[in-house]
């Protein structure tokens, strides 16, 4: 016969008390998103048993401590200092598209009409040789280029930063024997 540890399984040990909320639950920070309860860094108030019983030992959320508090507080400002800097960054990038122009040359007929078209990879791969990385995800064409003609074609970079960036489609240069 095996006797279970209770300490084993990640539950509390006996007489430890949990501190109490001002609505007689009992207080815990959030350690990760939990639906319908909170989300990371929160401090919630729940049932005795819930904390107990699934959202320690699941290692969801712990005692809501001063030095817990403090713990996440200085993650969340990393996580703000990265996102800031991550922000500057795709500006730049949006800045340096706007003023950028590119040269695609395609076949076409004689009414300007291309044989085929042009899509995000070729505008990428035309960034691509002017320093600029981007990916196919980020052109947002309304559909593909058939014609010769300038364009303006949105590039989405995310976190709510765009640009446009001009695209020429010129003739494809006539080879002279």
């Amino acid at each position: 016969m095996q006797i279970r540890n209770k300490r084993a399984r990640g539950a509390m040990r006996p007489g430890k008390r949990l501190p109490k909320g001002p609505n007689g639950g009992i207080q815990l920070l959030l350690i990760q998103s939990v639906d319908s309860l909170g989300k990371q860094g929160e401090v919630v108030e729940v049932k005795p048993g819930y904390a107990k019983n699934y959202l320690i030992p699941q290692g969801l959320a712990t005692i809501a401590t001063d030095h817990h508090r403090r713990m996440i507080e200085k993650h969340k400002a990393q996580l703000a200092e990265q996102r800031r800097q991550q922000l500057e960054h795709l500006h730049a990038l949006a800045e340096q598209i706007a003023r950028t122009s590119v040269t695609i040359e395609a076949n076409a007929n004689e009414e300007g009409r291309l044989y085929g078209s042009i899509g995000a990879e070729e505008i990428v791969r035309a960034l691509k040789n002017e320093g600029i990385s981007i990916s196919v995800d980020h052109v947002r064409l309304e559909g593909p280029l058939r014609e010769l003609a300038q364009y303006s074609v949105r590039i989405y970079l995310g976190h709510e930063v765009e640009s446009a960036l001009k695209v020429w489609v010129v003739p494809q240069a006539k080879e002279v024997d």
